[in-house]
């Protein structure tokens, strides 16, 4: 067969060109949204949190802890923030699936922020993980689409291992069990099989969920820091409560802690 015939030559997604400069860029977004809203051209905070599901900032909306960032410039996202020893910690909400959340991720970049952290709730994986527990994202298994346009094919993509062992060293104040390793970031949630949960169990990986191996190839590419949590809540087999993330203050305790990690890492940046 010649190269011309061959299947993956043929695949637009594993022949993109990740060497040439992209036509339309977050700066150009963010210039156009800033026009349009009469917006400050004011920073971000530091440290911004992608919270996948939404609750959580909905509760601490509802209760009055986290107040709209009224500069963050985007079309498809409105911004929160928590105050935390007078630091605020940026919170978007709903930031669901591979693409949407580094499509954020490349806004909050441009807008100046130093640390972009991801809370995405999960799957199990590996029958011996507790429900509910969290898992520190090492490495991600790209099953997905929007990493291949930022790092060349490959199986997984790694995180970046200050940002890990940031969140290793903070998170165990939460008493929920907590594990660090490789997660199956898919794009298609009800298209996992049993065969796939099978073999990544055997082959070690923890959880399935979203959005890291696209957040992580971002990094990697831009050398922007991010981390993801994994909370799993679920799994196929799971008898008990699914998806229950817990109450209104252990998720302030939640964002206490990633702030912690934040700040950990801006630290340890800094020395």
């Amino acid at each position: 067969m010649s190269s011309a015939m061959k299947p993956e030559t043929n695949l637009p997604l594993l022949n993109h060109p990740i060497e040439e400069p992209s036509a339309f860029t977050p700066e150009a977004l963010i210039t156009a949204v800033r026009a349009e809203r009469a917006l400050a051209r004011l920073s971000v905070p530091p440290v911004c949190l992608l919270e996948f599901d939404g609750d959580l900032t909905d509760s601490l909306v509802s209760s009055g802890t986290a107040k709209r960032w009224d500069d963050w410039p985007c079309f498809h996202t409105m911004m929160f923030a928590v105050e935390f020893a007078g630091v605020p910690f940026g919170i978007i909400p709903r930031t669901i699936g591979g693409p949407f959340a580094v499509l954020v991720a490349e806004q909050l970049a441009a807008a100046g922020v130093r640390l972009i952290l991801g809370l995405t709730s999960a799957g199990r994986v590996r029958p011996s993980l507790p429900i509910p527990s969290f898992v520190v994202a090492t490495e991600a298994i790209r099953d997905e689409g929007t990493s291949f346009h930022y790092l060349p094919p490959s199986p997984q993509v790694a995180a970046p291992a200050a940002v890990v062992n940031a969140l290793e060293a903070e998170l165990p104040s939460l008493g929920t069990p907590l594990f660090k390793g490789p997660v199956w970031t898919t794009d298609a949630p009800y298209r996992e099989t049993g065969r796939q949960l099978a073999q990544y169990a055997q082959a070690g990986i923890l959880a399935v969920e979203m959005q890291a191996a696209s957040l992580f190839a971002f990094s990697v590419a831009h050398k922007v820091p991010v981390g993801v949590v994994a909370h799993v809540t679920n799994a196929v087999d799971h008898e008990g409560k699914p998806f229950h993330k817990g109450s209104q203050p252990e998720g302030v305790q939640i964002l206490r802690a990633l702030y912690a990690a934040g700040q950990y890492f801006l630290e340890s940046r800094a020395l």
